[in-house]
């Protein structure tokens, strides 16, 4: 996949994660950009790592979320405690957002909110 096509499906991903979960304002597409930035030169060293950009991407975002806005995306698998999912595998192919609680493959990347998220 050429990496220009891998960055812009990543970012696309997240960004739709982000969307179904109503925070895809400007300041925090800034940082889906940002993350997009810095993993272009990431991948523009190995190549070979071009197909784990989206969970990447998706891991970026969501630190830089933490940081300045809290958790994101929440788990809607448990009641309780409030926790964010995490992306899984942490550096692979093909990632999914979990719920390190119950190992409850929520959705892939990019598909949180939709009716196929178990995909």
């Amino acid at each position: 996949m050429e990496l220009e096509q891998a960055l812009h499906a990543a970012r696309a991903l997240v960004l739709a994660d982000l969307a179904a979960g109503q925070v895809a304002q400007a300041d925090i597409v800034s940082l889906v950009e940002d993350a997009v930035t810095h993993r272009r030169w990431w991948v523009e060293q190995w190549p070979d790592g071009a197909p784990y950009l989206a969970g990447l991407v998706a891991q970026d975002v969501q630190d830089a979320l933490l940081e300045k806005y809290g958790r994101w995306p929440l788990c809607p698998v448990c009641t309780g405690d409030p926790h964010a999912l995490d992306v899984e595998p942490e550096l692979g192919p093909d990632p999914h957002w979990v719920c390190a609680k119950t190992a409850v493959a929520v959705a892939p990347v990019g598909f949180l909110g939709t009716p196929d998220a178990d995909r």
